[in-house]
């Protein structure tokens, strides 16, 4: 009977221990985190032709490229959301974060491992201190199977605040993907419509050399009539093949922004090439622009500075809970035998045990790492802060561009008006003979500068739209960030197949396009591009 009590006795106790340490568990060593509130202002300044958003006002889509009008645009920015190897790369770099928070959530859990193991020995006869007419056994055989458990009970929440740190790390590794996906729309955006800006310089550049062309026929003809001097003949030639040179340039400039381009819509610039056109054809568009007190909800580089300031705050938990006692329960149970005769009581085995281990004196380690983490975290501070004002001067200073640009815009076409009309007149002028031909080139250096300019403000103008738009965030929201813990897990606990790639989560998804290795673009229907190699 004494036997028969030993058991209950122990049993109880193991559950009292489990009462007590799961109402230890709930101690969190992590001060409150309360995000630093800013004082905000009222509205932007600079706004121009920027009127703020009301609620009942649409906001900025996410495939806010459309407003520009353009079907290449739009064709190439699908390309490069499915293609493009870096936006991969940091889709990649999310699931490494959710399959993190998914090692340190396994430690909350009791960990059980099996063994087997099985030996045979052989002793040698003439061994030391083994006798003459020894009897002892010459072999030996043992066969154990064993199974263990380690449980560290989560007393002063270290575990469960590294398990928070790692899900805040799956939120800022979700807005540093929103982030890098802006940055490449924004990216391929501007440098399409600088594309196109230099396909209209061209137009104008060709323009002018079919105008100078004629100019110098006019001279040498004037020449051969003995009623102009020779040196009207070199001043027309200098203009038109200084034209044709900066034409030249244009051509190269337009190269290199295609194979741009190129790279982040995962092609070989050898066998990619977009077909110009003759002016710039965007639509004209403006964003709708929230109130300040909005962009901190809009902008993924915030959201991801905010949410390392959270983690920073539960480092500072952890390296508290390293001042208390380090429990840790284990047990071992199995079967041992120096054959198979091994499932019978008789051959059973087992031990169980705690272990409690406090730091008594580490030189300062502790101390040193508690004031490393507040360092850490008032630095993520000043980190959160700083990109908050970055991300208003952004704002502000493409509110400016965009105002002052629509301005200059109309100056300078109204400078081209007037620059085409000198034009015009000083050649009639040449041609009756009543001015000499220094005249015409002055006014012809006018008007293709003046032309060229108005080019040039045009496409800042569009480009200003785009950065605007990518300094309000381009249509994201802090809501989009994945929250609960189901969610953010990149599988289920006794899930063992299908590991390869976890579920999409938040848009976010790491199954690759079939047609990612194709660096050619023929696989994929380029109907407004053409994908031959360009003809230089």
């Amino acid at each position: 009977m004494r036997k028969g009590n030993i058991l209950p006795r122990n049993v109880a106790h193991i559950l009292l221990v489990g009462v007590a340490t799961s109402a230890l568990a709930g101690c969190d060593m992590a001060p409150r985190y309360k995000p630093a509130q800013f004082v905000l202002p009222d509205n932007w300044s600079g706004q121009g032709v920027m009127k703020p958003a009301r609620p009942s006002d649409d906001t900025i889509r996410s495939d806010w490229w459309t407003m520009l009008g353009d079907p290449v645009l739009n064709q190439l920015e699908d390309q490069a959301m499915r293609l493009n190897p870096d936006l991969q790369a940091q889709a990649e770099a999310f699931m490494q974060s959710r399959d993190m928070a998914a090692e340190a959530k396994s430690h909350l859990y009791p960990q059980l491992n099996g063994a087997a193991s099985g030996e045979k020995y052989k002793g040698s006869q003439h061994r030391l201190w083994r006798g003459a007419g020894a009897t002892g056994p010459m072999y030996m055989s043992s066969e154990q199977y064993s199974a263990t458990a380690t449980w560290e009970p989560d007393f002063w929440s270290a575990i469960r605040n590294r398990i928070r740190m790692a899900k805040q790390g799956v939120q800022e590794n979700a807005a540093n993907y929103a982030s890098a996906r802006l940055s490449l729309q924004a990216e391929l955006a501007s440098d399409y419509v600088i594309l196109r800006g230099l396909d209209a310089q061209d137009a104008v550049y060709k323009d002018s050399i079919r105008y100078y062309q004629t100019a110098v026929q006019v001279t040498r003809m004037r020449l051969a009539g003995a009623i102009a001097p020779g040196m009207d003949v070199s001043r027309a030639e200098a203009q038109l093949y200084t034209t044709q040179a900066q034409e030249t340039d244009i051509h190269t400039q337009r190269d290199v922004m295609e194979h741009a381009i190129a790279v982040l819509v995962n092609q070989a610039p050898a066998s990619f090439h977009i077909a110009p056109v003759t002016k710039l054809t965007f639509a004209d568009k403006e964003p709708p622009v929230a109130l300040p007190s909005t962009l901190l909800e809009r902008r993924p580089d915030i959201a991801a500075a905010e949410r390392r300031m959270a983690q920073a705050n539960r480092a500072i938990g952890v390296s508290r809970a390293a001042f208390y006692p380090h429990v840790t329960f284990n047990a071992m149970t199995g079967f041992m035998d120096n054959g198979f005769d091994l499932a019978s009581l008789y051959n059973a085995m087992y031990q169980f045990g705690a272990q409690a281990v406090l730091p008594l004196f580490q030189g300062g380690l502790r101390r040193a790492e508690l004031q490393r983490t507040w360092s850490g975290y008032r630095q993520t501070e000043d980190l959160y802060r700083a990109t908050v004002l970055d991300a208003f001067q952004e704002v502000e200073d493409n509110l400016t561009r965009t105002n002052r640009l629509k301005t200059q815009v109309k100056q300078e076409s109204n400078a081209v008006d007037a620059a085409l009309r000198t034009q015009g007149m000083t050649m009639a002028l040449y041609t009756g003979g009543l001015t000499n031909y220094l005249d015409v080139v002055v006014a012809q250096v006018a008007a293709l500068n003046a032309r060229i300019s108005l080019v040039q403000a045009q496409t800042r103008q569009v480009d200003a739209r785009v950065q605007l738009v990518r300094a309000l965030g381009g249509g994201w929201s802090r809501s989009q960030l994945p929250h609960g813990e189901e969610t953010i897990m990149p599988f289920k606990p006794l899930q063992y197949e299908n590991l390869r790639h976890a579920a999409p989560l938040g848009g976010i998804s790491t199954q690759t396009d079939p047609v990612s290795n194709d660096l050619t673009g023929g696989m994929k229907n380029t109907q407004p591009l053409d994908t031959q190699p360009a003809s230089r």
